[in-house]
């Protein structure tokens, strides 16, 4: 699928730890539609290096998303006994202690695949055997998905490259001054920055004015 962004995201009804202790099953977006804007990100592997310090760099910042509205959730193809299990393991010894969005286990890899964030992909040989080309992994996908559950925004990281939580915030805000100004964000827009309006002479007069 590549790029998504305009789309309806991928849903799915998958296992997964939530409130850092409880697993469900067939956890879904669909309660989000209608009612919050989603940030969606994707995590290569449970037990990992550069991934608790993306996973807490969000919990360190999910009050400020619950104030934007926003609801964080996480997946990576892991279990979600794996997932539980990282959740005991304290901060200071590697783990994710303390992680309360959700985490969904994308066990049989169809979420990622279908997000595109997918790192191996299977094929068969000239024996007809299946054979596996990379790890069956996540790539570091990011996806603003609206209350109407159409992806607006999308970033892919190759594995060793963290993400900048600053960045998703700022996307938010952007797409919320798009949704009550009914203005443009142009180049490097942070909150309190005015917007333009999107006709040749609204960009006039934002260069003229920056």
């Amino acid at each position: 699928m590549g790029v998504l962004v305009g789309r309806k995201a991928p849903q799915f009804k998958a296992s997964a730890v939530i409130n850092g202790e409880e697993i469900v099953e067939d956890f879904s977006l669909d309660q989000y539609i209608g009612k919050k804007h989603v940030i969606l990100f994707f995590y290569p592997k449970d037990f990992t290096f550069v991934c608790p310090t993306e996973l807490h760099a969000f919990q360190s910042r999910k009050a400020d998303f619950e104030k934007l509205g926003v609801e964080v959730v996480a997946v990576s193809t892991d279990t979600e006994q794996s997932h539980w299990g990282w959740l005991q393991v304290p901060k200071d010894k590697g783990g994710i202690e303390g992680i309360t969005y959700p985490l969904v286990a994308d066990t049989n890899k169809t979420i990622s695949a279908n997000y595109d964030v997918l790192a191996g992909s299977y094929y068969y040989d000239e024996n007809d055997e299946l054979k596996a080309e990379g790890e069956m992994v996540a790539y570091r996908g990011l996806f603003l998905i609206d209350r109407d559950g159409i992806v607006r925004h999308q970033i892919v990281n190759d594995l060793p490259l963290g993400r900048n939580v600053d960045e998703a915030i700022r996307m938010v805000k952007a797409l919320q001054f798009v949704e009550e100004k009914g203005e443009v964000c142009p180049a490097n827009w942070n909150e309190g920055k005015s917007g333009m309006n999107a006709t040749h002479e609204g960009v006039a007069s934002y260069l003229s004015e920056n």
